[in-house]
């Protein structure tokens, strides 16, 4: 999904910066994106290191200035009951997404702020409002994404910088394979509900969530019906 949103803006004419820990993933997505006519640069580093991204962001910033858009696309955790899930699992979703959005955006913010332009988007998944059993780490996480996300909107008023909230279903992604045991608890229900969204449906509705300045989509759409259903109910 990353991959396929830097794709994206780069075939619309932006400058691409992409942080991963994977310098291989990274060099390899920017050399595909500079061969298509794009620019992009990237930045390996351990985004759950607040350090590391501190000194990362200097180097961005020393580089090729503030970025207009930030995008919180990292994304870690394993759908499994509470009592199966070990403490270092838990506290690696809290790290990937919550704490690498906290720590990217925090850098950059206060340049964007002084400019008085630029948007963040934080991508988050319906586990921001929808609970089900076993999953409960994963949920608890996706919750504190989701109240940084509309918290920081509430600072961000008048200031001329955007906060988009990306809520997408199940995305066709290597996400299954790199967390296994996940898919086993998807509920029976969402897979005959909802078609998986592929990578590139994802970029677009994250691009032109961005562009059209929305405080939040939702996507399938069919997803809005059920956090409705699950804050009323």
């Amino acid at each position: 999904m990353g991959r396929a949103t830097a794709e994206h803006y780069a075939r619309l004419g932006a400058h691409v910066i992409m942080l991963a820990r994977s310098t291989d993933k990274l060099e390899q997505v920017a050399h595909g994106i500079v061969q298509n006519g794009g620019q992009a640069s990237y930045y390996a580093v351990d985004l759950s290191d607040a350090e590391a991204v501190a000194a990362t962001a200097e180097r961005i910033e020393s580089d090729l200035g503030t970025p207009d858009i930030i995008i919180n696309n990292a994304g870690a955790g394993r759908w499994l009951p509470l009592v199966e899930t070990p403490p270092e699992d838990a506290r690696q979703m809290i790290e990937l997404p919550y704490l690498a959005a906290f720590y990217v955006t925090r850098m950059f913010l206060p340049a964007m702020i002084a400019r008085g332009h630029g948007h963040v988007a934080c991508v988050t998944s319906p586990a921001s409002y929808i609970v089900w059993p076993n999953a409960c780490g994963y949920i608890a996480a996706r919750h504190a994404l989701r109240g940084f996300t509309e918290a920081m909107r509430r600072e961000m008023r008048g200031t001329g910088v955007g906060v988009t909230l990306v809520v997408l279903g199940t995305v066709s992604s290597p996400y299954w394979s790199h967390n296994p045991g996940s898919r086993e608890h998807l509920p029976a229900t969402l897979p005959m509900l909802m078609p998986e969204l592929t990578t590139e449906q994802a970029a677009k509705t994250i691009v032109g969530a961005i562009e059209k300045g929305k405080s939040r989509v939702v996507r399938p759409w069919f997803y809005r019906v059920l956090i409705a259903l699950n804050l009323n109910g």
